[in-house]
């Protein structure tokens, strides 16, 4: 289950993608969304922060895409809000660690499950952008 932080990332960047660059204040995506606006906050600081959004302050001012919204997927996002895709560590492809309590991770068949699911949950994740969203 994606987190309630994920979500509202979600919601939060599609309202500002369909309005098709303008800059969008917090405020409005707040209402329109739906999201607590003190909690949006700081998820659009993270976005930011990660590069796929940016804001200008003032009257005039507002959030907006850096990238256009066709080349920021699904897990772009997920990784920035909610961190690895993966639900076990020992398959993750950019937070990996190894299981403490498994002596072979060749063998382990709990591991080859998962590795399937997160291979199969990524490149739904990755084909999958803002825009396509919006379709």
């Amino acid at each position: 289950m994606i987190s309630k932080k994920m979500k509202y990332a979600l919601k939060a960047l599609l309202f500002i993608a369909a309005q098709e660059g303008e800059q969008v204040k917090t405020k409005d995506i707040a209402e329109q969304a739906m999201i607590p606006k003190k909690f949006l906050e700081q998820i659009l600081l993270e976005l930011k922060k990660g590069g796929i959004i940016a804001s200008r302050q003032g009257n005039t001012g507002g959030y907006y895409f850096l990238k256009k919204p066709s080349e920021v997927s699904v897990a772009d996002v997920y990784r920035l809000i909610d961190g690895p895709i993966a639900l076990i560590s020992c398959i993750s492809k950019n937070f990996y660690e190894p299981c403490s309590d498994c002596p072979d991770e060749a063998s382990c068949t709990i591991r080859q499950t998962m590795l399937e699911v997160r291979d199969q949950t990524l490149a739904v994740m990755e084909k999958t952008s803002i825009a396509d969203m919006m379709n």
